[in-house]
């Protein structure tokens, strides 16, 4: 991993709550069973009291969330300008105090939305849209043999899926090891989360590799381009739309992983074929 230079962080609550929980059900020959369920719960982002969004997530780490949601959809774009984010579960909202009150001046930011196919419906702002093709990826190349260690990396992680399902991964990898991984109800949640965790503790998406379980639609291959982040993988499939935005910033695109098996739909002159 490289060295993180962290500098500022705002005043922040710590209010991750537990992502499962424990229910009674009946199985197929009439027995009942413990089970875990995964928990989803609203989280309504308000910066100096204006309210932006209200997503559903798993709450786990609803700080970080909230710092990543500003930052993709470049609703903020610096961190210094945040002086603190607090999370009340009694209100299901996280507070965000800005030093300069950008908060009542993002009502030109918001006028432009775009729902997208993210679970539960993902939010695109125009601003994030607008911001997208001034990011200039530099390319890495990815052997065959690193994604064969990155798969049996990822292997011990997704612990909240095998418990009880219904979440999806993400991942921040390099040099075929995991650096974050985090898992939500969505996929544009858990990528926002480990947005905010870079963000935070400055880490750079250059020289990286992100991973998720779900499908590469437009707004992960957005949100992976604004992290900067040059290769996106998937076990998941791909969308048309997707592609095309990965074909258009340059972008190393692998999806459809299952095994050793794999499809490159873009960016094959960055893949080094060593086994």
């Amino acid at each position: 991993m490289e060295e993180q230079v962290i500098g500022y962080r705002p005043r922040m609550t710590d209010a991750g709550v537990r992502p499962t929980h424990t229910v009674s059900v009946i199985n197929e020959k009439g027995e009942t069973k413990q089970v875990e369920i995964a928990g989803e719960l609203p989280l309504t982002i308000q910066v100096d009291g204006h309210e932006i969004v209200t997503l559903m997530t798993l709450g786990t780490q609803p700080e970080l969330l909230a710092l990543g949601y500003l930052r993709n959809q470049r609703l903020i774009t610096e961190i210094e300008n945040i002086e603190s984010v607090r999370v009340d579960w009694s209100t299901e909202s996280v507070s965000i105090q800005t030093k300069d009150g950008t908060g009542g001046q993002l009502q030109e930011k918001l006028t432009g939305r775009t729902v997208t196919t993210g679970c539960g419906q993902g939010t695109v702002f125009s601003c994030m849209i607008d911001g997208l093709y001034a990011v200039k990826l530099q390319p890495i190349a990815l052997r065959q043999s690193q994604l064969s260690r990155l798969m049996k990396s990822l292997a011990p992680y997704n612990e909240i899926y095998r418990s009880a399902g219904a979440v999806h991964g993400c991942a921040l990898c390099s040099d075929g090891n995991v650096e974050i991984f985090v898992e939500d109800v969505g996929r544009h949640n858990a990528a926002d989360t480990i947005a905010g965790k870079m963000w935070l503790e400055r880490i750079s998406g250059r020289n990286k590799v992100f991973y998720s379980t779900g499908r590469l639609t437009s707004e992960i291959v957005m949100k992976a381009a604004l992290m900067e982040i040059p290769a996106i993988i998937s076990r998941s499939g791909i969308t048309h739309m997707g592609l095309h935005l990965a074909q258009d910033l340059g972008m190393l695109m692998i999806a459809r992983m299952k095994g050793d098996k794999f499809l490159i739909y873009n960016g094959q002159e960055h893949f080094i074929h060593d086994l």
